[in-house]
C-alpha cells in the first residue's frame, strides 16, 4: 500500500489506501521509505484506527505527528478476534522493536535467584537468565545489591552449601563455612539428604515471603530438639528464628488487605519517559522497577495498554490487581487475557481516592524521582563525552565508542573481543567475539590487524562506524589500527586512540592515552572522569575477551577427550554431559551406568571407559 504523490493533502494522500483497509480487528504496521517498521498497533476496526492518524492531525502530539510524517507504507494483518490482535501486536513489537512503540528490554540485566532441585545438594545462586530447565527461580529483582544482601543473609542463617559443583566433587575436607556452622559440608561428610532438604524447604519458604510460617516451623523444630535434649541444635534454631523475626520487623506493610497488586505510574514526555512498577505482595512492598521509554509515540491510555501487553504477556507473574494512572482503551480485553493466563480474576483499576490512590501517588513520586536522577546522569554523561571530544581533538561527540582486546593462553586458543559503549554506557547488543583465524603464534599486532579488518570492512546499518575506536595498547597498536583503516579507505572517518597501562617501574601515576602521529600521551586534564570512562571501557573489553577465551579452552578440552571415542557424536556427547555433569563423573561411572543412557550400548560404554581411563 504505497503512499500517493507527496503534493496532496495528508488526508487525501491516504484516502484510497484507507478505503481498501478492512474494518475487522487486527494489527497495522507503519513503515518508512526504507521499508523499516516504525510502529505497530492493534485495533478493533483497522480502517477507523488507521484513518484517525490522518483525519485529525491537529490533535496529535509532536511525536505522533513526526511519526505519521515518516509513514510511506501501511500493512495490515486481519485477525479473528481483538484478543488475537493483542497477542500478535505484542509479538510483533518484540520481534521488530519499532522505533515509536513501547519496547521493553528483557530481564537479562535483572538478577534472579536459582535453586536447582534436581541436584543432590542444591545451592542458591544469582543468575541473569531464567531458562525453562526445571530449576526454581525467584525474581527478577530490580536491585542487584538487595539480591546479594538476601543471599548473604541466607548463607549465614541456613547451612546450604556455598561451593560450586566442581569444588563439591573435588574437595577432601570441609571449608571455613562448616567451621562457622554455615554449611553441612555435603562435599566431605555423609549428610542425610532428608536433613539437607528440610533446610532447603526453609530457604524456599523464606524466598516466597512466607516468613511468619517459616518462623512457626522453626519454633516447633526448636522445641522438639530441646525435648530430645539436643541443646546445640535447639540453640542454632533459636538464633535462626530470632534473625528471621528481625527481618519481619523491618518489613513495612503498605496495605491492609494483603492482596497481590502492581502499581504503575509514568513521568516525563514522549522523548524520555519513565514507567515505574511497584510490586506489592501480601500487603508488603516487594520491589520497585523502572523502565526507560525513549521516543515512544503512544500517549496516556494507549501507552499504558502497550506497556501492560509487553510487561505481562511474557513469563512474568501476574497479580490479581493492577493500578494504573489512566485506563487503556482495551482494558476489558487486557483483563480477559491476563485472567486466562493467571486462571484467576485480574482487575485493571484507576483509583480516584483512598488507600489505592495513595499507592498510585507513591508510585508517581518514585517515577518523578527516577526521571530526575536519569536526566541528571544523562547530563553528567554528556559533560564527560564533551570533555573527551575536546581533549582528543575530535570533530564530533564520542557517542559510540568501540574497544578491542586480544586474549590467548601461551599462544593457544587466540581470540579477540569488541565491546561497544553508547553515550558512556555499555551497549551489550553490539558486543562481538572473534576467533583468530590467520595467526598461530602469540602476535598481538597481527591479531589486532585481522580483527580490525574483519570488523571495519563490513560497515552498514546494523554495524555502524564508531565515533571513537579505542585499542588496548600504546603507539604500536594505534599504528596498526591506522594502517588497517587506511587500507580500508576509512582513515579520517573516526578517531583512533590507544590506552596503555602505566609503567610502575617509571613510577607513572595513570594509564596513558595515545593518538596517531603524536609522540607524547594526551593530557586529559584534571577531570578524572574522562580517564575513568576510558579505563572502564578497556577493562570491560578485557573481561569480555578473557571470558570468551576461557569458554573456548574449556569446550576444546571437553571435545578433545570425548572426540577420541568412536561412535560418540555431538548428540551422545551432549547426553553424557547433561546426565553426568562433567568428564570426571563420566570417568567415575560404571559400564552399566553408561549403558543405561539412550543410544549407548554395553560395547560403546566399554569403549568410553577405556578411552577415559
Amino acid at each position: 500500500m504505497k503512499q500517493p504523490p507527496e503534493q496532496l493533502d495528508p488526508k487525501l494522500q491516504w484516502s484510497e489506501t484507507i478505503k481498501a483497509i478492512s474494518e475487522k480487528p487486527g494489527v497495522y504496521l507503519m513503515k518508512d521509505e526504507a521499508g523499516k517498521i516504525i510502529y505497530v498497533g492493534k485495533a478493533v476496526s483497522l480502517k477507523k484506527r488507521v484513518a484517525s492518524y490522518f483525519n485529525r492531525p491537529e490533535g496529535q502530539s509532536t511525536k505522533t505527528a513526526l511519526m505519521v510524517s515518516l509513514v510511506a507504507d501501511i500493512e495490515t494483518v486481519v485477525t479473528a478476534t481483538e484478543k488475537e490482535a493483542l497477542i500478535l501486536e505484542s509479538n510483533l513489537i518484540k520481534r521488530h522493536r519499532p522505533r515509536y512503540n513501547v519496547v521493553l528490554k528483557d530481564d537479562k540485566r535483572y538478577p534472579s535467584l536459582r535453586i536447582d532441585t534436581k541436584t543432590s545438594f542444591p545451592k542458591i545462586e544469582i543468575v541473569r537468565k531464567t531458562p525453562k530447565d526445571g530449576a526454581i527461580y525467584f525474581g527478577p529483582f530490580s536491585s542487584a545489591q538487595a539480591v546479594r544482601q538476601t543471599v548473604k543473609f541466607i548463607n549465614k542463617m541456613f547451612p546450604l552449601r556455598k561451593c560450586n559443583d566442581r569444588t563439591l566433587d573435588t574437595r577432601n575436607r570441609p571449608c571455613i563455612h562448616y567451621q562457622m556452622h554455615q554449611c553441612l559440608a555435603p562435599c566431605c561428610l555423609p549428610v542425610d539428604p532428608k536433613t539437607y532438604n528440610e533446610v532447603l524447604k526453609e530457604v524456599i519458604l523464606f524466598l516466597k515471603g512466607r516468613t511468619p510460617e517459616l518462623i512457626k516451623l522453626i519454633r516447633c523444630r526448636m522445641f522438639e530438639a530441646s525435648k530430645r535434649e539436643n541443646f546445640e541444635t535447639a540453640a542454632k534454631l533459636r538464633d535462626r528464628m530470632i534473625a528471621l523475626e528481625k527481618t519481619v520487623e523491618r518489613q513495612v506493610s503498605v496495605t491492609t488487605d494483603f492482596i497481590d497488586r502492581d502499581v504503575i505510574a509514568t513521568s516525563g514526555n514522549s522523548d524520555f519517559r519513565i514507567v515505574t512498577v511497584m510490586s506489592i505482595r501480601r500487603g508488603v512492598l516487594e520491589g520497585v522497577r523502572h523502565f526507560v521509554l525513549v521516543q515512544a509515540a503512544p500517549e496516556d491510555g494507549e501507552l499504558i495498554g502497550q506497556f501492560l501487553g509487553q510487561y505481562y504477556l511474557g513469563k512474568r507473574k501476574i497479580p490479581v490487581e493492577i493500578l494504573v494512572p489512566q485506563l487503556p482503551e482495551n482494558t476489558n480485553l487486557l483483563e480477559e487475557s491476563l485472567t486466562e493466563r493467571k486462571q484467576q480474576r485480574v482487575r485493571i483499576h484507576q483509583p480516584k481516592r483512598g488507600e489505592k490512590r495513595r499507592l498510585l501517588d507513591m508510585a508517581v513520586v518514585n517515577a518523578d524521582n527516577t526521571l530526575r536522577e536519569r536526566l541528571h546522569k544523562a547530563n553528567t554523561d554528556a559533560v564527560i563525552l564533551e570533555g573527551l571530544k575536546r581533549k582528543l581533538h575530535m570533530d564530533r561527540l564520542p557517542v559510540r565508542i568501540e574497544c578491542f582486546d586480544n586474549s590467548n593462553l601461551a599462544g593457544t586458543n587466540p581470540v579477540s573481543a569488541m565491546v561497544v559503549f553508547v553515550n558512556g554506557r555499555p551497549h551489550k547488543a553490539g558486543y562481538r567475539r572473534y576467533t583468530i583465524q590467520t595467526v598461530s603464534s602469540p602476535d598481538d599486532y597481527a591479531s589486532m590487524a585481522e580483527v580490525l579488518t574483519r570488523r571495519y570492512k563490513k560497515i552498514n546499518s546494523s554495524n555502524p562506524e564508531p565515533d571513537l575506536l579505542l585499542v588496548d595498547g600504546g603507539k604500536g597498536q594505534v599504528g596498526i589500527a591506522v594502517d588497517i583503516l587506511n587500507e580500508l579507505g576509512l582513515c579520517g572517518c573516526f578517531t583512533v586512540a590507544g590506552i596503555a597501562k602505566k609503567d610502575k617501574k617509571k613510577q607513572e601515576i595513570n594509564d596513558k592515552i595515545y593518538l596517531p602521529n603524536r609522540v607524547n600521551p594526551v593530557n586529559l586534564g584534571t577531570d578524572g572522569r574522562l580517564l575513568l570512562l576510558l579505563q572502564h571501557i578497556r577493562d570491560e573489553a578485557h573481561r569480555f575477551a578473557i571470558t570468551f577465551q576461557r569458554k573456548r579452552r574449556t569446550k576444546k578440552a571437553i571435545q578433545s577427550v570425548l572426540d577420541q571415542v568412536q561412535g560418540v557424536g555431538p548428540k551422545r556427547k551432549a547426553a553424557l554431559l547433561k546426565h553426568f555433569g562433567s568428564i570426571k563423573k563420566i570417568r567415575a561411572s560404571t559400564v552399566d551406568e553408561l549403558s543405561e543412557l539412550p543410544g549407548i550400548n554395553v560395547s560403546l560404554a566399554e569403549d568410553i571407559k577405556r578411552v577415559l581411563s
